[in-house]
């Protein structure tokens, strides 16, 4: 009892204005919280539920693709995920985040395979979702690769160009019978997700705007990736009827726990791995906040016929100047059409598509 009194004594006498420490303290934890909540973004500005949509959600099993599966779940949409054929040790852990889909609330979660980094998978993938499926509500092209290690697909396109871009203009091509929707039901919605690492993208050469004659490597073929699925999703915007389907891009921002980084040097050298999660953790968005631009792009009702725009922190912003080139997205366009394998007119051609060497 003695020594009790003697603390409440102590701490009754105590002076909280006798040191500085506690404001310092404050202070620290103001700044931390003040950078961590303007970094965040903003969240989705709208709640609307979507009951029964089917959504498809490339890049499902993780980071940013999983967080926008649970938060379309929390809103009863009927989730499709494509994701690769997983290992034997990787199935149960799917099949774990169905049924979670499930309990937050979707009116039906399914699992389909896709590999991006084959074509075939692509055609194959398409060919089975359309035939569960007649009349698909939103497309979200969220998969991707970073810093992928030097080489070429099976289809003999670098892996940057063809995971990020080809498969994906190839996938939405395929589907597009099915996104083409009518008044009542709103606009099909086809969301790309790019970066705004797109800005550094650059063409080599004019009469080569994939670059496949004159290579470029890793960030550089991310960034030349991005800049062609922001270019080739305004020139197919122009040809889309906007009340009957819809595409835009959006930038998640920088975004930590993807897994995108695991190839970037930085991540293989322990002390810099060491050193850069304090300021990841800091400065980057996890991935729920990347997700929210993707929610309200699939979701918000306000942007029905809102089509070919760029999407940051759930607001439009303005594109770079080389995005803005007509002739280039026109060029960009036609290119990927004929390295997938497809005319204008959404036909396949006879001839398997070939990359250029």
């Amino acid at each position: 009892m003695a020594l009790m009194d003697e603390i409440k004594g102590a701490l009754a006498e105590a002076d909280p204005f006798a040191s500085w420490w506690p404001f310092v303290v404050a202070a620290i934890v103001f700044v931390v919280g003040t950078v961590r909540a303007y970094m965040g973004g903003q969240q989705c500005p709208n709640g609307n539920a979507i009951p029964g949509r089917v959504v498809v959600v490339t890049g499902a099993s993780g980071g940013i693709g999983s967080e926008v599966c649970r938060e379309l779940a929390r809103r009863n949409a009927h989730l499709v995920l494509a994701c690769r054929n997983p290992a034997e040790a990787e199935q149960q852990q799917q099949q774990t985040q169905l049924a979670e889909l499930r309990r937050l609330g979707a009116s039906g979660a399914e699992l389909l395979a896709l590999d991006l980094a084959s074509l075939d998978s692509v055609r194959q993938f398409a060919r089975h979702l359309l035939a569960k499926h007649r009349a698909i509500d939103a497309l979200v092209n969220c998969a991707g690769v970073i810093f992928h290690p030097p080489g070429t697909t099976v289809d003999g396109f670098e892996p940057h160009l063809q995971c990020n871009f080809l498969a994906h203009l190839l996938l939405t091509q395929l589907l597009l019978p099915g996104l083409a929707r009518d008044a009542r039901h709103g606009p099909g919605r086809i969301v790309n997700v790019v970066a705004h690492g797109y800005t550094a993208g650059r063409v080599v050469a004019h009469d080569d705007p994939l670059n496949q004659r004159h290579p470029v490597a890793g960030r550089d073929a991310f960034a030349h990736s991005k800049l062609a699925i922001v270019l080739a999703s305004r020139a197919l915007a122009g040809r889309l009827p906007p009340a009957t389907t819809t595409i835009n891009c959006c930038t998640p921002g920088l975004v930590r726990g993807t897994g995108h980084l695991r190839h970037s040097p930085i991540m293989r050298a322990l002390f810099a791995r060491t050193l850069t999660y304090p300021w990841m953790w800091l400065f980057m968005k996890s991935p729920v906040q990347g997700a929210q631009t993707i929610v309200r792009l699939v979701t918000d009702p306000a942007l029905n016929g809102h089509t070919g725009g760029l999407y940051n922190d759930c607001e439009p912003v303005e594109l770079s100047e080389l995005a803005k080139d007509e002739q280039l997205a026109e060029r960009v366009y036609r290119a990927a059409l004929e390295a997938v394998g497809l005319s204008e007119g959404g036909e396949k051609e006879e001839q398997k598509p070939t990359s250029s060497k």
